[in-house]
């Protein structure tokens, strides 16, 4: 399997880790003391890292470290996105979309202007 697909596969895996260890607690841990909550994080965020530091080990192989940041962003609203409508219960917003627009303006940027 080619480095760019490795990597964004294990990035998609690891942003859904990521935002279930970053936001879950709001919803499931709400009532626990926030000790609980930094620690029912934590475990879950050890598994995003396992995945995360491979992802970009890959994609360092064939992307330069902003254009592999910018694809880290690009999943991470593409992942909370969901989360936050259908897990989260959190309303749609046309802010959502107007972040992707200015996201996909990121990804031009990065990957194909190329100016000085």
């Amino acid at each position: 399997m080619p480095p760019i697909y490795q990597t964004v596969g294990l990035l998609i895996l690891s942003n859904i880790f990521m935002t279930f260890a970053w936001y879950g607690h709001l919803k499931h841990l709400k009532s626990s003391a926030l000790l609980v909550a930094i620690f029912a994080s934590w475990g879950i965020a050890l598994f995003e890292y396992m995945l995360m530091v491979p992802a970009n080990r890959i994609g360092s192989q064939v992307l330069s470290l902003a254009q592999l940041k910018i694809l880290q962003e690009v999943i991470t609203l593409s992942v909370f996105i969901p989360f936050a409508v259908l897990y989260m219960k959190e309303p749609f917003k046309l802010n959502y979309l107007y972040a992707g627009a200015c996201l996909l303006g990121a990804v031009y940027f990065m990957f194909w202007y190329k100016g000085d």
